[in-house]
């Protein structure tokens, strides 16, 4: 990892609301570990846990290969996007599908979508620090919250420091899980025996992989933007998810199928003791830290939009960050996440609908050509676009009610399809006459 431009100056707002040049651009793996941290979490063994709860070990192989698949093609290909341009998800958005106003809606979705899990966390990291050391858990709670958000402030570059030193800390962990649990048990014998909870059908487990990390591949370009070339988002992305998904929860349906139980606490306390809970703790702080930086950037980006303003994103990120910590001190964040769960069915149509604009629809992909020879965003974006919005909301509406299939993934190919099939019959260009300044 190397200094670069983005270390002074416009670091705390880390191009916001700018194209990030290629001179404040990193190495492929100062990214792929900041991938990794997202995925390196407690979540991860409790959907390994999960899965083998509820299928053998080669089930379970199938659901993640399925699932992990999903989502590498997903964040690749949105990824891909935000590395070219050199903008945010949301930024991004305005010349995507959604123009000014409707990347506006875009960001307060995916900000409330994840300042919520960003409360849950710093709730259920209180908790496990209050089982340690003792001590209310709301105080934890505080204290992790704010040590979250001072990480973020800094921007990219604080927050690649962080990954870097929790992520091999986590790794050691789990070889450690591995050595001593798995070691009481034959490989052959865990491999081929039945789970202990109720059966997951193929479908069921593909979409706790796919679904559960889903907002972070539509998230790609608020990451992918750091990267140097589209070979660098591929490598990133294969070597950060596979990680992910095939080791971390792979290990989480073996110990499952060791100990018998998809209790995640009893898994980690059992395997590794205080220190491991204390350097899951760790990997939590890391994973918790992208939910407040994306969270930040869809507000940046909402308040420009909405109102004009230029907020700083280190200003906005206090406000987002105490706002979070709160929802996790007085134990509200608790009761939302059903309201998570339902609101995460809108978020794989944006990535469905910008991929679909960027790549085949292609109504304004002419001005993000033109300005960005001169890295600045184009002079003009579309104000409304009401076919996506359209588009966004049935597409919503098919994965939450269609009952076949992956959700997730049936509401992401529903908003392509039905964006392409609109965009081809001229419902959304026309926007484009409508076009106002992109800078006020």
């Amino acid at each position: 990892m190397t200094p670069t431009p983005a270390d002074g100056g416009l670091a705390r707002d880390d191009y916001a609301l700018e194209r990030v040049p290629t001179t404040a651009r990193y190495g492929w793996a100062t990214v792929a570990i900041q991938r990794f941290g997202l995925l390196s979490a407690l979540s991860q063994f409790l959907l390994g846990a999960t899965l083998g709860m509820g299928m053998t070990f080669w089930q379970a192989v199938l659901a993640v290969t399925l699932g992990a698949v999903i989502l590498e093609l997903v964040a690749i290909a949105i990824g891909i996007a935000g590395m070219r341009e050199g903008m945010s998800t949301t930024v991004l958005a305005r010349w995507t599908g959604f123009g000014r106003y409707g990347s506006g809606l875009v960001g307060v979705v995916i900000a409330v979508c994840l300042l919520g899990w960003f409360g849950v966390q710093s709730a259920v990291l209180g908790s496990g620090m209050a089982a340690l050391l003792g001590g209310p858990a709301w105080l934890w709670a505080v204290v992790g919250g704010l040590a979250i958000t001072a990480i973020v402030v800094p921007g990219f570059l604080g927050m690649a420091w962080t990954a870097w030193i929790t992520v091999p800390a986590f790794l050691a962990l789990a070889g450690w899980a591995i050595a001593v649990e798995l070691g009481k048990h034959p490989l052959g014998e865990l491999v081929a025996s039945q789970p202990a909870g109720p059966a997951l059908s193929l479908a069921q487990g593909a979409t706790l992989v796919a679904g559960g990390f889903i907002v972070g591949a539509v998230i790609s370009p608020d990451m992918c933007r750091f990267n140097k070339s589209a070979a660098d988002v591929v490598k990133q992305t294969v070597v950060g998810i596979t990680l992910g998904e095939y080791v971390l929860a792979l290990v989480g349906v073996l110990l499952a199928h060791a100990l018998r139980t998809g209790d995640v606490v009893a898994i980690v306390t059992t395997t590794s003791g205080v220190v491991g809970t204390i350097i899951l703790v760790a990997a939590t702080l890391k994973t918790n830290d992208w939910n407040l930086y994306a969270a930040g950037l869809g507000v940046t980006n909402a308040l420009h939009t909405a109102f004009g303003m230029r907020s700083g994103r280190a200003a906005v990120t206090v406000v987002l960050g105490v706002v979070g910590t709160a929802l996790a001190a007085l134990g509200i964040a608790d009761h939302l996440v059903n309201f998570l769960i339902l609101l995460g069915v809108a978020v794989p149509p944006i990535a469905g609908i910008m991929v679909a604009e960027y790549y085949v629809v292609r109504a304004w992909r002419p001005l993000l050509d033109e300005s960005r020879a001169t890295g600045e965003l184009p002079s003009t974006a579309p104000g409304w676009v009401p076919a996506a919005l359209v588009v966004w909301i049935a597409a919503a509406l098919v994965g939450h009610y269609l009952a076949w299939g992956i959700p997730a993934l049936n509401s992401l190919l529903a908003a392509f399809v039905l964006y392409v099939i609109a965009g081809k019959a001229g419902l959304t260009g026309a926007a484009r006459t409508r076009g106002v300044s992109a800078s006020a």
